[in-house]
């Protein structure tokens, strides 16, 4: 278990799935190469400069030359650097278009399990740790190694056994850096779920911002927050502490090694087995592999955070996709639904659907009423394909609805929810959400399905008119007409099911009037399922299914079920009275 934890194969399998763009990488390391001998080449020259220096000897070419190599170094330098950070910034760009691609196919039972901030946490935080380390270190890593590697073997053939002592402090150095190292992955595993839980609690409470305020919970969230936040620091004071010890840990390291080639080259000078121009050429090829050792340490301390960042992206990456590509395309119109001892649990100590059995003929109208938690939304969860049955079968005509694609089938319902969700935008992007090329739906049908759901004359008084702002959740628009610009989009959408979940409990009397005649024009010749708890509404339905604790007590319709089922009798008593 420990050795698959400090595996960095899943890290590297990762970012070679992302399809590296491979001509960029080489063409940016070949300039690193390039930058990297033309460096190595200044302290030659510098040698040379120094052993033969005097006014009247100054050789002007070895001067330009010694320009040149600067200039070149810098130009090619720029050039290799846009390059490999061009290569980090694609691959996280595709591993984040990976991530989305997979995250609105992931199926409703993930987002029950995971909140949506510690999921945003996960696209967002860890691929930019993945894109830091791509971007930033590796490109001063693959230049440093490439440095280190040519000023190593120059400074072998210049002088091997001053080379010997400089190199004695390396396994020093790779023996207290290892311990951090792991120590590191450890704070940054925990740094990155305490992100991804912090993320998500302020997600959440922005998002409901306005429960927040309405129960006065000012101090405790701004508590939990302080909570959140003291964690978040904790854990950065001990990423603190590890660069407390790695910084002044390569500095004397560093400086130790510079005192003791000084000291000892200054002797082989005095001797005269070594020369002045020699010394300083060797000191600068020092510096050449400093530099990139000091970036070293910090490329590994993020190499650490990258495989912590990558173990939770493949975490979502390897959930089971919700889409079934294979599925027929089917159009249900005139087509009976049948739900055949369908059951249901979330886990195996919760079953929430036990055996329900119904038909729902072409343009019936079938309510589900029931007591609170009986089981009436996870019917329409199955029905819409949220979730799959354990047990049973919910077929279109002949066919089960696992074998349509889900696109076919979902494309096929119209859902009107108790909260008429929106989304942030216009009321014209509103109406034709996740229709393909709804942005070309000329104004003139958009306005027919406006006033059809009693919508248009609310819409016209609005300055802007369809391209009015609603809000994050269409805060800016009533319930009423949140509503009714759903009954709009269904209307657009003209689905053969329509579904609807209590669709008027939360309007005023006005409202409801308006949205009841609405919603009576959509169910007009579709197949219609309601969830009720006002029987009012549905006194009328073809066929109203009572349910239980998960279990159908009783079916039939209105007149029946006040003769049949008790607590249906005692339910209409209290509300029709």
């Amino acid at each position: 278990m420990e050795k698959q934890q400090t595996s960095l194969k899943p890290f590297f399998l990762l970012i070679l799935s992302t399809n590296i763009p491979k001509g960029a990488l080489l063409a940016g390391l070949a300039a690193s190469l390039v930058t990297t001998l033309t460096g190595l080449a200044v302290p030659i020259l510098t040698k040379n400069l120094v052993d033969g220096f005097s006014v009247e000897a100054l050789s002007v070419p070895l001067v330009l030359a010694i320009a040149a190599a600067f200039v070149l170094q810098a130009l090619i330098s720029g050039i290799s650097i846009y390059l490999l950070s061009y290569v980090g910034q694609k691959v996280v760009a595709r591993l984040r278009e990976r991530m989305w691609t997979k995250l609105i196919r992931l199926p409703v039972r993930y987002f029950d399990k995971h909140s949506s901030g510690e999921t945003v946490s996960r696209i967002v935080n860890d691929t930019s740790i993945v894109k830091e380390l791509i971007t930033s270190h590796f490109p001063n890593f693959a230049t440093g190694i490439i440095s280190i590697i040519g000023a190593v073997t120059i400074l072998l053939i210049m002088d091997w056994k001053m080379t010997l002592l400089m190199l004695i402090s390396v396994p020093l150095t790779l023996a207290i850096m290892m311990p951090l190292g792991r120590k590191m992955a450890k704070i940054a595993r925990g740094l990155q779920d305490e992100t991804a839980v912090f993320t998500g609690h302020i997600t959440q409470t922005l998002g409901e911002i306005r429960l927040m305020k309405a129960s006065t919970a000012e101090k405790v969230e701004e508590d939990n927050g302080y909570n959140g936040i003291d964690k978040l620091f904790n854990f950065g004071l001990k990423e603190a502490r590890i660069f407390a010890l790695i910084g002044p840990i390569m500095q004397l390291m560093i400086m130790v090694v510079i005192v003791l080639i000084i000291a000892y080259g200054g002797m082989r000078v005095v001797n005269g087995t070594m020369s002045t121009g020699a010394l300083i050429a060797f000191l600068l090829y020092l510096f050449q592999i400093i530099m990139p050792i000091t970036s070293f340490a910090m490329f590994f301390t993020q190499l650490q955070k990258a495989k912590g960042a990558t173990e939770r992206i493949i975490e979502i990456l390897d959930q089971r996709l919700e889409e079934d590509q294979q599925g027929i395309d089917m159009d249900i119109s005139n087509l009976q639904l049948t739900i055949e001892q369908v059951s249901f649990a979330y886990s195996d100590e919760e079953p929430v659907i036990e055996g329900v059995s119904l038909e729902a003929q072409p343009g019936q109208m079938v309510a589900f009423v029931g007591p609170s938690g009986g089981g009436k939304t996870t019917m329409f969860g199955l029905i819409e394909r949220f979730y799959e049955p354990t047990a049973g079968e919910i077929r279109i005509g002949n066919t089960p609805i696992q074998q349509l694609s889900l696109n076919s089938w979902r494309s096929q319902i119209g859902y009107v929810s108790q909260e008429s969700a929106m989304m942030a935008g216009t009321i014209r992007e509103n109406l034709y959400y996740g229709l393909e090329n709804g942005d070309q739906i000329p104004d003139e049908r958009l306005w027919e399905v406006a006033k059809m759901a009693y919508a248009d004359q609310f819409i016209a008084d609005f300055p802007k008119g369809l391209d009015t702002e609603v809000g994050e959740r269409g805060v800016k628009l009533s319930g009423g007409q949140r509503q009714r610009i759903a009954i709009a989009r269904a209307f657009l959408r003209d689905p053969k099911i329509l579904m609807m979940d209590e669709a008027t409990a939360s309007l005023d009397s006005q409202s409801e009037g308006i949205v009841q005649e609405a919603l009576a024009r959509l169910m007009e010749g579709r197949t219609t399922f309601v969830i009720a708890h006002r029987l009012s509404t549905i006194v009328n339905a073809d066929k109203i299914i009572f349910i239980e604790k998960g279990r159908v007590t009783g079916m039939g319709t209105h007149h029946e079920l006040i003769q049949q089922h008790d607590l249906y009798r005692e339910f209409a008593e209290q509300q029709l009275a």
